[in-house]
């Protein structure tokens, strides 16, 4: 991605990597989960907090590929903490399994990465009968997410550190910028569209993360929540489309990221002293970026909250 290498207000760019942008930054004796950490930016994501001290709990379908990415990773930094544990976000009993299982082990928890997704594959519904984007993109997250805060509450207090939640959406929240979030139709099957039923999931990241900050801040609590967007990458969410793929794999030397870039702004906003109280914010190419309206709406924030803990149940 040579041509786009203006430097934002942070003093890094579209064409910064996930190393530059923590360069310097220790941040030795804070525990991180990130999700979908076995292939793309979620292994970069994985391999750079490490690099930084970091001890990173991956959370992956595939323990055999998680396995993988950890030895990759130790043979460049032999001390590297890293752990692996199975989680299908797909599936609720899997999200509450692995909660459970994290709560057990008695570790910490300084960063949760809400990395892992799928995109526009053709319809098909989760293990709880939930459309497969928006139950994995969102509803596994939040599920997590809200059985972990708990811990990363007792964290923050006793360690004095400031939490940090990062969700990573995409620009694919545009395809649902006019009409929002339509619940009644999320398994409509009739209607299906891939990219907008993505573009949902998407747009539920960022609302999601902009409601968490809201109520964590009335509570007072040194917990932020942010989302982002890593950036065009080509990565193999595309894979279900190979007309698209291809091309990406054509041309998008020169105007997408690669991998290192692609996850900059994730551990920009992860491990940044820049970041530190920030949250409620959208990021972009590790800046603080723009968003659609309908992403700001706060009522529709609410609702898609009181909605997601219908259908996932007790928290």
């Amino acid at each position: 991605m040579w041509i786009f290498g203006i430097k934002g207000p942070s003093g890094f760019s579209a064409s910064s990597t996930a190393e530059q942008v923590t360069q310097g930054i220790d941040a030795t004796g804070l525990t991180a989960i990130v999700t979908g950490a076995s292939s793309g930016i979620g292994t970069e994501t994985t391999r750079v907090l490490a690099l930084r001290g970091v001890h990173v709990l991956m959370a992956v379908r595939n323990i055999d590929a998680g396995r993988k990415v950890k030895e990759a990773i130790l043979k460049e930094k032999p001390d590297a903490k890293i752990d692996i544990m199975e989680l299908d976000l797909g599936s609720m009993a899997s999200v509450r399994k692995f909660a459970s299982e994290y709560e057990s082990s008695g570790l910490p928890l300084n960063l949760l990465i809400n990395n892992a997704g799928v995109m526009a594959p053709p319809f098909m519904l989760s293990q709880d009968n939930i459309e497969l984007q928006f139950a994995t993109n969102h509803l596994g997250h939040f599920l997590l997410t809200n059985l972990l805060l708990k811990i990363m509450k007792t964290t923050a207090h006793e360690s004095q550190k400031e939490g940090r939640i990062v969700n990573v959406s995409s620009d694919g929240h545009w395809f649902a910028y006019r009409e929002g979030i339509r619940f009644d139709k999320i398994n409509d099957e009739s209607s299906y569209n891939s990219l907008y039923a993505y573009g949902q999931s998407k747009l539920a990241n960022i609302l999601h993360a902009n409601e968490l900050a809201k109520r964590l801040k009335e509570e007072g609590v040194e917990i932020t929540a942010n989302s982002l967007h890593p950036g065009s990458i080509a990565t193999n969410l595309t894979r279900h489309h190979s007309f698209v793929d291809g091309i990406l794999n054509l041309v998008g030397k020169y105007f997408l990221k690669n991998i290192p870039q692609g996850a900059a702004t994730t551990c920009y906003v992860a491990l940044h002293p820049q970041v530190k109280g920030a949250t409620g914010q959208y990021f972009s190419d590790s800046n603080i970026g723009k968003t659609s309206a309908t992403a700001k709406n706060a009522e529709l924030a609410r609702n898609l909250w009181e909605s997601s803990m219908s259908l996932t149940g007790p928290n």
